[in-house]
C-alpha cells in the first residue's frame, strides 16, 4: 500500500510539472509567432 501512495504522488507531482511546462512552451511559441507576424508586417 506505501507503494501505492508513493507512486501516486510521484505521478501526481509529474502531472503538476508537465501542465506548467506545457504552458511555458506555449507562450514561447505565441511570442515567437507574435515576433514573426510583427517582421511580415514591418516588411511589407
Amino acid at each position: 500500500m506505501r507503494k501505492l501512495v508513493g507512486l501516486a504522488l510521484v505521478a501526481g507531482a509529474l502531472m503538476v510539472s508537465a501542465c506548467n511546462t506545457v504552458e511555458g512552451v506555449g507562450r514561447d511559441v505565441g511570442s515567437a509567432g507574435d515576433t514573426v507576424a510583427k517582421t511580415a508586417n514591418d516588411a511589407k
